[in-house]
């Protein structure tokens, strides 16, 4: 059976170096080269939703692939698709850097520049390493899915525009169906989550930004289970603390928090910090909360606008939610899309606070009555991303929206688009 090859090479000139060795491998069938890191975990998780046996044996990334880090995307890669062996290729062939890519969970490294030997021999070792594990996991998704949790983040284009309630109510969906999900307040300076769920915990995420290696023991420790049966990963009580989670500290959290929960919901506030950066740029659906208003739109399409920029999420791949949303106003849905260039999730949340002012002011937002529109908006919101449990029976084939990276499909509805 041949070794399918996957280059994640984002320089031309090293792509077709680096084809034209793996082309020339005994056995080896290289694919379609990936130019990103961003690309290449979607062609995994495509692949792995589909069998674990779809997934090639092998992925070569080369040092300069980006936007995220070579290790960092192999540490990624390594838990998320653990039966994907990874080869680094590096002018670094140091023993400081090779051990580095081995804690990353690289399965070998190839030095610059590329020699056939060299190269043949690690692949076939890898190669051979990850049949290995495939035979020892077994076939078929039941076993092993390879995408690990779903993350969706919540931002706000905005303060005060309603992101944290909505990524609450999001998680409590999430959980409510039988997924377990964690719920985390990546806004780090002022996040709000702890005071709308009325909970005191001495631990926060802060907790595990210097942690390089963090094993389900630490992130327990590190969490907090809500009554309702949430994980609750909290912002700091100390607001300049934030700082300390950088973004290299929040991929490994995302990461290891997708390799234990089936839904993990991120509330990245509306102000934008290397961490929520990061968390919005792994993430398979990143949502964009505003209001129908001047000022809010233009911060959605600003915010939009940046992201782009910075090669954090690119407009077609972010998904607006509308809150206080009336029939009345002005400015409704189809314009939002058309101004900012976004997806327009097909459920507009109500605008009715007298619903919520009880529970917030409560601390009791979980409680929040089960007549309540917002509260039923934003349930059906989470249907439709896919994050809830359909009863069996009742699961039906469907697309998804742009900014859905995801392997879970749902049903389509009315007004999304982009």
């Amino acid at each position: 059976m041949p070794t399918r090859i996957l280059p994640a090479v984002g320089d031309a000139d090293a792509v077709r170096s680096l084809t034209t060795l793996l082309s020339q491998l005994p056995d080896a069938e290289p694919v379609t080269p990936v130019a990103d890191s961003t690309q290449l975990v979607d062609t995994l998780a495509r692949l792995a939703a589909e069998s674990i046996d779809e997934l090639p044996e092998v992925v070569v990334v080369h040092e300069r692939i980006g936007p995220v880090p070579a290790l960092e995307l192999i540490r990624e890669v390594a838990l998320r698709f653990p039966a994907v062996g990874v080869i680094l290729v590096t002018s670094d062939a140091s023993p400081g850097l090779f051990s580095a890519a081995m804690d990353s969970g690289a399965r070998g490294l190839v030095a610059l520049p590329l020699s056939y030997e060299e190269l043949v021999s690690r692949v076939q070792a890898v190669a051979q390493w990850s049949v290995g594990v495939r035979r020892h996991l077994g076939h078929g998704g039941d076993v092993f899915t390879g995408t690990g949790g779903r993350a969706v983040t919540v931002s706000g284009a905005k303060g005060g525009v309603g992101a944290t309630v909505a990524a609450i109510q999001l998680a409590l969906a999430a959980q409510a169906s039988g997924h377990s999900t964690a719920l985390v307040d990546m806004d780090l300076q002022a996040g709000d989550i702890a005071s709308y769920l009325d909970v005191q915990f001495r631990r926060s995420v802060v907790d595990l930004a210097a942690i390089t290696d963090i094993s389900p023991r630490v992130l327990a420790d590190a969490v907090f289970r809500h009554d309702t049966g949430m994980a609750l990963l909290l912002a700091p009580g100390e607001g300049e603390r934030g700082e300390e989670v950088t973004d290299r500290a929040a991929r490994q959290i995302v990461s290891a928090l997708r390799s234990r929960y089936e839904v993990v919901v991120l509330d990245c506030g509306a102000q934008l910090s290397g961490a929520g950066a990061a968390a919005v740029e792994m993430a398979d659906t990143a949502l964009l909360v505003t209001t129908p208003d001047v000022v809010a739109v233009r911060g959605a399409k600003r915010t939009v606008r940046m992201w782009d920029r910075l090669q954090i999420r690119k407009a077609e791949e972010t998904v607006i939610v509308v809150n206080r949303h009336t029939r009345g106003t002005e400015i409704q849905p189809p314009l939002i899309q058309k101004i900012t260039g976004t997806a327009v999730a097909g459920t507009a949340i109500p605008a009715n606070f007298k619903e919520l002012q009880g529970a917030v002011d409560a601390g009791r937002i979980h409680e929040l009555d089960n007549r309540s529109t917002v509260k039923q908006a934003l349930w059906g919101l989470a249907g439709e991303l896919g994050i809830v449990k359909a009863p069996e029976g009742d699961r039906r084939a469907g697309g998804r929206l742009k900014g859905d990276r995801g392997s879970v499909s749902f049903r389509r509805r009315r007004g999304v688009g982009g």
